[in-house]
């Protein structure tokens, strides 16, 4: 029997909803950092702020799913979820945090300026597809979300490794120090990107086995 598998009486989707949103903003401030660069920008308060809202809601749901009996899946796939959604802002602000306690000039970076963009356009792709996954109907749209945030990590990929291809062909220039904490910095923004690629794998499995 095919049915609307998040019932109504049920708030989680309505928590994964804050949870991609939160993500959203903390991957939007981390691209204004990246157009407006200064090491001491109220940005990076702002999202420490979204790292602390999003443990929030994830203790949240996961309160309430310790209190539900019956879920609207999987309890494992929920607690996943959840994890991994707010893995993603972890991992936003340990980037941001190391860029700015390395003291690194990133005024002029336009390599970052484009990885901190896939991010923003992979987390956008990763809450529209949280907000159609509920619905069966939805669910080749929910897919093509997906499938978009593969290809952002794919785009991010090729990036990284351009950028370090280019920061070690530069070693004349900068100091080997400098050399090592770049380097640093752009695989953790890759990481955020692959974080991103785990919640949608996680969105798809829920999916193949609720609809």
């Amino acid at each position: 029997m095919k049915f609307n598998f998040m019932p109504k009486n049920e708030k989680f989707q309505d928590i994964f909803n804050r949870a991609s949103k939160n993500v959203v903003d903390a991957a939007k401030s981390f691209k204004l950092l990246m157009i407006k660069w200064d090491s001491n920008s109220e940005l990076f308060e702002k999202i420490r702020d979204f790292e602390h809202e999003g443990d929030l809601i994830r203790h949240e749901l996961v309160d309430k799913l310790n209190h539900t009996f019956i879920t609207p899946f999987d309890r494992e796939d929920i607690y996943e979820l959840s994890g991994r959604l707010d893995d993603i802002v972890d991992m936003i602000q340990a980037c941001t945090d190391r860029m700015q306690i390395y003291n690194l000039d990133f005024s002029k970076n336009e390599g970052m300026l484009q990885l901190a963009e896939i991010v923003e356009k992979t987390t956008i792709s990763l809450d529209r597809a949280i907000s159609e996954m509920h619905d069966e109907k939805k669910k080749r749209r929910t897919y093509d979300y997906c499938i978009e945030v593969n290809q952002y990590e794919n785009e991010g990929d090729i990036l990284v490794r351009k950028l370090l291809k280019n920061l070690f062909a530069d070693r004349s220039k900068i100091s080997s120090l400098e050399v090592i904490l770049f380097k640093e910095v752009y695989e953790f923004a890759e990481s955020i990107i692959d974080k991103c690629e785990n919640v949608a794998h996680t969105i798809e499995g829920i999916v193949v086995k609720n609809c």
